[in-house]
């Protein structure tokens, strides 16, 4: 498992280091620069030159690479242009609670919500509820979640009064979001439960509990949903990312001041070190949950275990 673990963190540094020069190389082609337009016009050339140079933009990009390469080894991902004289690190950790908490909060709603539609769905079989949850799922699937957190803002929020609309001033103010991302958690998890449910339920170890006179609920929750669940952990890795991240549409939408509304805002000031900080703190949480989510895996089936410690020892 040692082995395992090593292996697949190398893996993580290579692709890391993948991602990071693409970015550079891409994000370093966007037009404009990171500096108020308007200022930047009325400078005379000397003076244009001397701010480039001040902060490194002048250098060929091969060196702008190196330099920054450089800095990352050193845990320094630079300073911010449009914070003055913060560090990247700073702005993106003053953002990253907002975000983290809707996104928690959209992963424990998705999750049980799409755990209790699906086992429904299965259990109801080609029934009301199993046609009226696959519904849902489409929907859930289908419908942006723009669209939705839109329809959240007018019904609840507008028309009912019920919840704040945006901004960020108490708890109240993290719920319609949180339901608006969580949309498309519910849908995959109810889905992908169902789907597993229904090939669980045809089993041999099922019908001879319920020979036993084990009851129906019994049946359903110890043996069929606990050996279902399996499925649902493989795609947690991606949802969890996804949802934990922050949205860029859903927090523009409320107003939320968290890391995707300062990726939006970063991208429009070309503000280079904070899209790059972003882009590696997106990446590496990205293939750490992965990670991590394998080896939840493995430890609750233990032919995978079995599987890895074969594969290490060859």
């Amino acid at each position: 498992m040692l082995k395992y673990v090593a292996k697949r963190l190398v893996y993580i540094v290579f692709t890391l280091w993948i991602i990071v020069t693409c970015t550079f190389y891409m994000m370093k082609n966007l037009p404009g620069t990171p500096f108020d337009a308007e200022r930047f016009s009325i400078m005379t050339p000397a003076q244009k030159k001397q701010v480039l140079e001040m902060y490194g933009l002048n250098d060929p990009l091969p060196v702008q690479y190196v330099k920054y390469m450089k800095n990352i080894i050193h845990g320094d991902l630079g300073t911010s242009f449009t914070y003055v004289n913060k560090d990247v690190a700073d702005v993106i950790s003053g953002r990253l609670g907002p975000s983290a908490l809707i996104g928690i909060q959209a992963v424990l709603l998705g999750l049980a919500v799409g755990l209790i539609l699906g086992i429904l769905a299965a259990w109801k079989h080609n029934s009301g509820i199993d046609y009226f949850t696959m519904i849902l799922a489409v929907l859930g699937v289908s419908v942006p979640n723009f669209v939705a957190a839109a329809l959240l803002q007018y019904f609840i929020g507008l028309k009912w009064g019920i919840l704040p609309v945006g901004f960020w001033t108490n708890w109240d103010c993290s719920v319609l979001p949180s339901i608006a991302l969580s949309f498309s958690a519910t849908a995959m998890v109810a889905r992908f439960m169902r789907t597993e449910m229904l090939d669980v339920l045809d089993q041999d170890y099922i019908v001879t509990a319920r020979a036993k006179g084990i009851s129906q609920m019994k049946v359903l929750m110890r043996h069929a949903a606990r050996n279902s669940v399996l499925p649902v952990v493989t795609i947690l890795g991606p949802v969890v990312v996804n949802l934990m991240t922050g949205s860029l549409t859903v927090e523009n939408i409320f107003s939320i001041p968290g890391i995707g509304s300062l990726f939006v805002d970063c991208i429009k000031a070309n503000d280079y070190p904070v899209i790059m900080g972003i882009t590696i703190f997106y990446a590496a949480f990205y293939m750490l949950v992965v990670l991590l989510i394998d080896l939840v895996y493995s430890v609750i089936d233990p032919r995978i275990r079995l599987a890895k410690g074969k594969e290490d020892e060859s």
